[in-house]
């Protein structure tokens, strides 16, 4: 998952954000309104953060213009403001949650990962998928009902294959989504996690690359051939 974060506090947003890195999420920070519509003509997220007291366009006005695109984007306002009337503003101009100044990050953590489960068609919070079991909540991986140590940025590269459901996720794709706006477009960090994340995963192999294009969930595969493939120097 991926998150923008609209705080002009550089304090609380570093901590926002190193807070969710610890949970396998990727934060961008914009500290005004303009930088927040800069970053999302750019950038595809699953989930704004909104202060809405921000210089320049409001967290209310960002919030509108994230409605108006159409994207379906959730939008959670993170305010100090805590009064019956200033939620029901907040929820007028487009929010889908609303978190009150002081938060637990849990709490934060938490209502990110229903509104994303929400955006994803209903998707449940454990999801299962060619021997796998993922629950994201606890950011658990099981396989075949053995339990699997991953990463932080291990688990983020498997949430994203995962939620492809055995499409093909290009590696530009898996940058996207499960780094922030810091990394290299240049590094060779997807090759390097997702070799990772084979080897703790186990055999037969779960992830195949499909030459040129990414790597997908091996959801159809045989697993004879799996294993004749993980046998197969690349």
């Amino acid at each position: 998952m991926r998150v923008l974060i609209v705080e002009d506090e550089p304090l609380m947003a570093g901590a926002i954000r190193d807070g969710l890195r610890l949970e396998a999420i990727a934060g961008d920070i914009a500290a005004d309104g303009d930088a927040a519509l800069e970053l999302l003509a750019i950038t595809e997220y699953d989930i704004a953060v909104l202060d809405r007291d921000i210089p320049g366009p409001s967290g209310d006005e960002v919030a509108a213009r994230i409605v108006a695109s159409g994207s379906g984007m959730p939008i959670l306002m993170l305010t100090a403001a805590d009064r019956l009337d200033d939620k029901a503003s907040g929820f007028a101009a487009g929010a889908d949650d609303y978190l009150t100044k002081p938060f637990a990050l849990r709490e934060l953590v938490l209502r990110l990962r229903a509104l994303d489960r929400r955006r994803a068609h209903h998707r449940p919070p454990v999801r299962e998928i060619a021997g796998l079991r993922i629950d994201a909540f606890r950011r658990e991986v099981t396989r075949d009902g053995r339990f699997i140590a991953l990463t932080r940025k291990q688990f983020a590269v498997l949430e994203v294959l995962v939620d492809a459901g055995g499409g093909v996720v290009s590696a530009e794709t898996l940058l996207e989504r499960a780094w922030d706006e810091n990394a290299d477009p240049f590094t060779n960090a997807v090759r390097i996690t997702v070799s990772s994340l084979r080897k703790r995963l186990g055999r037969p192999g779960v992830i195949e690359t499909v030459a040129g294009v990414g790597y997908r969930i091996a959801v159809d595969a045989d697993p004879a051939d799996r294993e004749e493939r993980d046998a197969t120097p690349r």
